[in-house]
């Protein structure tokens, strides 16, 4: 059964090809399926990579491929996939993680009832076998606690939201934010009114190894967290003190050697697979 929601993913050099594979699959069988799969190349990609997605656009005719010359980054390569997005709500992907077969259901049955324009799930975090979780990521489920959790962490794993395009474009879109893009654009959503709400049910799943907490760390990081909170408390979403609670906390983290930043995040922000509930 299809219904009309788009799905939006970005592609680049770096990303797995047998990830990539068991992404667009996850979201093939969906128990609803796409009428619009909007996937952004974002730059050159290689043969195989290229043969690939070529394969699965001639297989199935609601899959858009757009080609961008050479690599944006996510935020503006998201931006461009949305204006090819031919329906209001969409949802996310990545490519290398997987969507559970009932995720789209359930979201779309939620913002059938409830007038929400974002709305994510939980998440697992997986290395290897999705069937075999490591860490399981618990986010707030109700628009305030969402707001108020926003204001020290984020309240999404990204690619598990489906939100409304309009109040997206409204809030101005993704920003250039060096691993923070999602951040940023959920907390303009939430100054421009847009409502916010979590499920209850670990719909998605994040593939994790060393490099998912390499990239949690580091001066560049830093700077592109202190840029956001800087940029959004000028909104006044964030207070002088919550921009020197997280930049004084945040910056330890993240000036930690790997494997200990890896022992923090298991540790104290995520729960394992015997505390998931």
């Amino acid at each position: 059964m299809k219904e009309n929601y788009s799905v939006l993913m970005s592609v680049y050099l770096k990303d797995n090809l047998l990830y990539l594979k068991e992404s667009i699959e996850s979201i093939l069988n969906q128990t609803i399926l796409t009428n619009d799969f909007v996937i952004v190349k974002d730059g050159p990609l290689t043969e195989e990579m290229n043969n690939v997605l070529d394969d699965y656009k001639s297989k199935y005719s609601f899959i858009n491929i757009i080609s961008l010359e050479k690599n944006m980054g996510l935020g503006k390569a998201l931006n461009e996939g949305l204006k090819h997005c031919k329906n209001e709500l969409v949802a996310r992907m990545d490519a290398d993680d997987y969507s559970f077969k009932d995720r789209i259901e359930k979201q779309l049955n939620y913002m059938k009832k409830e007038k929400i324009d974002l709305l994510g799930t939980q998440a697992i975090e997986f290395i290897d076998d999705i069937n075999k979780p490591v860490q399981y990521n618990k986010f707030p489920l109700n628009h305030d606690d969402i707001v108020n959790y926003a204001h020290k962490r984020n309240p999404y794993a990204h690619p598990s939201v489906i939100f409304n395009k309009k109040a997206v474009l409204k809030a101005g879109g993704y920003r250039e934010a060096y691993l923070c893009e999602d951040y940023d654009l959920w907390i303009r959503m939430i100054m421009s009114g847009a409502k916010c709400a979590n499920l209850d049910n670990y719909l998605f799943a994040v593939r994790v190894n060393d490099d998912f907490y390499k990239r949690r760390g580091g001066i560049k990081y830093i700077k592109s967290i202190n840029n956001l909170m800087i940029m959004n408390m000028q909104s006044s979403f964030f207070t002088k003190k919550d921009y020197f609670k997280n930049m004084i906390i945040r910056t330890i983290v993240y000036l930690m050697p790997n494997k200990l930043r890896e022992f923090f995040y298991k540790t104290f922000l995520r729960k394992d697979s015997k505390n998931a509930n």
